[in-house]
């Protein structure tokens, strides 16, 4: 049994409204101390200071997020110390399975029911604008550390949001840019149906007809099509250089799989925007081999990030490498412990992200950056090409870095996004 199983509690919905497994959030103290067991805190002081971890934990992303995303956030808490002051920090889960409506129900019960002061991961951007509405609207903080859309820093912004790792901007300027100039000019976009798939193809779009090249169409697919067959012949026959898969967690995998028995891997590059390690692994480097993907982290990029990931192996269910989105957990749950120990309190949300905002950012997965008046946190973006079987000394070891892009030029500028905030 997995540490992550055996600090499962209780359903956090137990004493409310009857959500079944649509709504299921299951509390978890970070400290491994079950709540049940927990003693009873006499003063409003050492109330608990509770971050919910909101992830697909059952579904297509879960290999990529899920029991990952807790560990990572875990481990911040762990690393700073388990409390802030003399209250102990305690994290709850919560599986919103993709669906807007689950995601927004979860929230608001820990918002109302569950004391929650900030909620971290929030993979599927559907699902994070929707939590990030209602953390607004109750004065709490949204830490989306895998949602990908630049509404959350551009006209959905607010004072209640930070976010993390990276986004769809990033990602969708710096792949095309890269393969424009190997001469991958003419692009075909195979696209989910929801709304980061939709973004990014938006500003992938724009970024290559800047750079010159042209875009001959695209198709959309639905989340979890465990038969791609039908769109990797539309992306074939098109005539593309590149294909422009924009899928995220299984979506990828099962894409690329099956355009490998169709010999297209060997025909057109595969920018895979949303390819993380966990889907070069489960592909296999056979068949993933000179994939390109863009990224804010690599478990092998320096001393720190390698000692984190050995850690994070060996904590893990199934003793996975972390990514760039657990990473991220791991990164913004850290900052937000730092500014709520600098503000002495975590109940207001908007104070607290002044604070974040205020703070340096520093730690030793992202380095030293910043969080601009957006909420967008600045760091570096990587390019990587997925090596060969040849090149690679172990399972994991699965990227070779073929450029950086400093945080400046990876990111949206600060008054192109439409944030009523950027001044």
């Amino acid at each position: 049994m997995s540490d992550i199983d055996q600090e499962e509690t209780k359903m956090s919905n137990a004493n409310g409204p009857r959500l079944g497994r649509r709504a299921a959030a299951r509390l978890m103290v970070a400290a491994g101390v079950s709540a049940a067991a927990a003693p009873r805190l006499a003063r409003a002081q050492d109330k608990p200071i509770r971050i919910g971890v909101l992830s697909d934990m059952t579904g297509v992303y879960s290999d990529s997020l899920g029991p990952g995303s807790v560990l990572a956030t875990r481990m911040a808490v762990q690393d700073f110390g388990g409390k802030v002051g003399n209250r102990p920090v305690e994290v709850l889960i919560g599986d919103h399975q993709n669906q807007p409506d689950i995601g927004l129900t979860i929230a608001t019960e820990w918002i109302d029911r569950n004391g929650v002061d900030a909620i971290v991961d929030l993979p599927n951007s559907a699902v994070a604008l929707a939590v990030a509405n209602v953390c607004k609207l109750k004065n709490k903080v949204a830490l989306p550390s895998g949602a990908g859309s630049s509404l959350l820093t551009g006209t959905e912004c607010s004072p209640n949001i930070v976010h993390w790792t990276y986004d769809n901007y990033a990602i969708a300027h710096a792949l095309p840019a890269g393969l424009i100039e190997q001469g991958a000019r003419k692009w075909f976009f195979v696209t989910p149906d929801y709304t980061s798939g939709h973004d990014i193809e938006t500003q992938a779009t724009e970024a290559i007809k800047a750079s010159g090249g042209t875009v001959l169409g695209d198709v959309l697919h639905p989340i979890g099509a465990a038969d791609m067959t039908s769109y990797i012949v539309q992306a074939d026959t098109s005539g593309a250089d590149a294909i422009g898969l924009t899928s995220s967690g299984d979506d990828v995998n099962n894409f690329v799989k099956q355009a490998a028995e169709f010999g297209v891997t060997q025909r057109r590059r595969i920018a895979a925007f949303n390819m993380v390690v966990n889907n070069v692994v489960g592909i296999g480097l056979d068949t993933a081999q000179h994939l390109i993907g863009t990224e804010a982290f690599y478990w092998d990029l320096n001393d720190g990030t390698r000692a984190f990931g050995r850690r994070f192996a060996e904590g893990h269910p199934h003793h996975n490498m972390p990514n760039q989105m657990q990473a991220g957990a791991y990164g913004v749950t850290l900052h937000w412990l730092k500014a709520v120990a600098r503000l002495g309190k975590s109940e207001d949300g908007a104070a607290v992200v002044k604070t974040m905002k205020q703070l340096p950012t520093d730690d030793p997965l992202f380095g030293k950056g910043s969080i601009r008046a957006d909420g967008r946190t600045m760091h570096p973006m990587y390019l990587f090409e997925v090596k060969s079987p040849g090149e690679s000394s172990g399972r994991w070891d699965v990227y070779k870095r073929i450029g950086e892009i400093p945080a400046d030029k990876a990111f949206r500028p600060l008054g192109q996004g439409g944030c009523t905030l950027a001044g």
